[in-house]
């Protein structure tokens, strides 16, 4: 999630507050963990990373092996919760290349360089290897709050929100095909009190989720 620098980023500095806001809005989290778990690929036996993996809210839940943050005060959360850590940004990943079976995005890649990022999920993943990115749309409630808060916001000051549309065509440009999606989120945040039923498609959702196979020539 952002560029490398040895200076503490506002997710360094408010790791704690970021992590507490899923135990605030329990429904919402749970809503997005049971979008993403209908999309998830049987990983048994494979290697898996979360890029982007803050505090390891998701990574812990999915059972995903690894997660990639460039925060450290994020990444001894998420070691807290069994992940397994490496400290490192989304554009240089220090993986190596077709060793994983499922890469994760969950939120993030609004602050990521996109092109950088879709060519190292591309190198990194095995042939046939699953990409699983999870997004606020940018058109959707959530998105449209976020977008107008975003210049006062300490987490969504540099975020660039995108479409779904343009989502699927950049995979479609980094060699990702087979490609699934889910949605969620249909109301505002402060009115979800229950755990919603995630939707296949999108274009109501706040949070939608892709899943993408990693094709690969030769």
């Amino acid at each position: 999630m952002g560029m490398v620098g040895m200076k503490k980023t506002v997710y360094d500095i408010h790791a704690k507050n970021y992590d507490s806001w899923y135990d605030r809005n329990s429904a919402v989290y749970a809503s997005e963990i049971e979008a993403i778990q209908k999309l998830m690929p049987s990983c048994s036996g494979k290697n898996s990373i979360e890029i982007g993996v803050g505090t390891g809210r998701f990574a812990s839940k999915l059972g995903i092996n690894y997660g990639i943050d460039p925060s450290v005060s994020m990444l001894e959360i998420s070691a807290s919760r069994g992940v397994r850590c490496i400290k490192g940004v989304s554009e240089w990943l220090p993986v190596k290349s077709s060793s994983m079976g499922l890469a994760l995005i969950v939120t993030s890649f609004c602050l990521m360089d996109a092109n950088m990022t879709l060519e190292e999920v591309h190198r990194i993943l095995s042939t046939e290897g699953y990409f699983i990115i999870a997004f606020v749309e940018k058109n959707g409630i959530l998105g449209e709050k976020y977008r107008k808060k975003a210049s006062k916001s300490r987490f969504y000051r540099n975020v660039v929100f995108r479409t779904t549309e343009n989502i699927i065509s950049m995979l479609k440009e980094h060699g990702f095909g087979d490609i699934t999606v889910m949605q969620t989120l249909f109301k505002p945040l402060n009115q979800i009190q229950r755990p919603e039923e995630a939707e296949e498609g999108f274009g109501r959702g706040s949070f939608v989720v892709i899943k993408a196979k990693c094709i690969k020539n030769g």
